[in-house]
This record gives structure tokens, C-alpha cells and sequence, in this order.
């Protein structure tokens, strides 16, 4: 494959790709996951589609920021046939309040989003259990799905050009 017809592919279909690679690459023993890029990608698309500002890795406890200062995590989840768990990566530091809500976004394979949601920190706190042995708290989006705190976000996430933007 050259490098002109990559250029030519969406973002989605790029990552489509990526993850039929991925598949093929843990069937030959290569790799142990099929999850990644999709943090950076998840972080991308939340911010772009509901006009937050990124901030850079070295912020604690949140991703990014609304303009009236709200602060939010962004987590994203691929759900595979290798793995159709909806546990978000671990959440550290949850107690101490590092941000106020947390965006979740469940993907299928082929990166189509199932759930976009706005969980509240209290939620969060609610239904997260800590394990002493990954040092954090960990959320899975199912505990979560009809928590009448939770605001569901999906319509957001149209087409991958021109889906609607938001503020939170």
C-alpha cells in the first residue's frame, strides 16, 4: 500500500485498518491487545467535537478543559472479539477530585462509537472499585449506562467530518 492511497482514507478508515492489523498481528502471536491508538484518538475526537481544549500530558487527574474552566477525563474503550469488556483504563487519584466529569466513549471494532458519555465525578466515585494492585479505580461503562446522573452524548458524534459540536 503506498503512501498516497493512506492519504487518501479518513481517520476512521485508517483506524479500521489499524485495527484489522492489529487482529492479524495478535493472531501471529506479535501483539497481546487490539486497544491502541485509540486514548489519543478518543482524546482528539471529544475535543474537536465538544469544543474542549486539550492540555498537555503532564496534567493530572484531566484531559481537557471547557471555557468556563470545567475540567474532563476522556477515556475511551475498543470492544473486540477478543475482548468485549467495557472496563475504561485504571482512573488514579480518584478521591482527590483531579476532574469533574468523565467523557467515556465505547467503541465497536471497526471504531464506530456505541456510548459517548458525560459521567459526573460523584457518579464515577459511586460505581468505580479500587484494586489494590493497579493502584486506582476502575470503571466499567455497563455500571454506568443507565445512571440518570450520566448524560448520554452520542448525537454528537456524527459523521466523521462535520459531526455537531457542543458546549458542555
Amino acid at each position: 500500500m503506498s503512501g498516497a492511497s493512506l492519504s487518501s482514507m479518513s481517520t476512521t478508515e485508517l483506524l479500521q485498518l489499524h485495527g484489522k492489523i492489529l487482529i492479524e498481528l495478535r493472531a501471529r502471536g506479535v501483539v497481546r491487545s487490539t486497544n491502541n491508538p485509540l486514548g489519543d484518538y478518543t482524546e482528539w475526537l471529544v475535543a474537536s467535537r465538544l469544543s474542549l481544549k486539550l492540555l498537555g500530558n503532564s496534567n493530572v487527574g484531566h484531559d481537557a478543559v471547557c471555557e468556563q474552566g470545567v475540567r474532563y477525563q476522556i477515556k475511551g474503550r475498543r470492544l473486540t472479539a477478543a475482548n468485549t469488556s467495557t472496563q475504561l483504563s485504571t482512573i488514579r487519584n480518584l478521591l482527590e477530585k483531579d476532574f469533574d466529569f468523565l467523557i467515556a466513549i465505547v467503541f465497536n471494532a471497526d471504531y464506530q462509537i456505541l456510548h459517548a458519555l458525560k459521567i459526573p465525578h460523584e457518579a464515577v466515585v459511586e460505581h468505580a472499585r479500587y484494586y489494590d494492585h493497579v493502584k486506582g479505580h476502575n470503571l466499567h461503562v455497563r455500571d454506568v449506562l443507565k445512571d440518570k446522573r450520566v448524560i448520554h452524548l452520542l448525537e454528537h458524534f456524527g459523521a466523521e467530518d462535520g459531526g455537531s459540536k457542543s458546549a458542555l
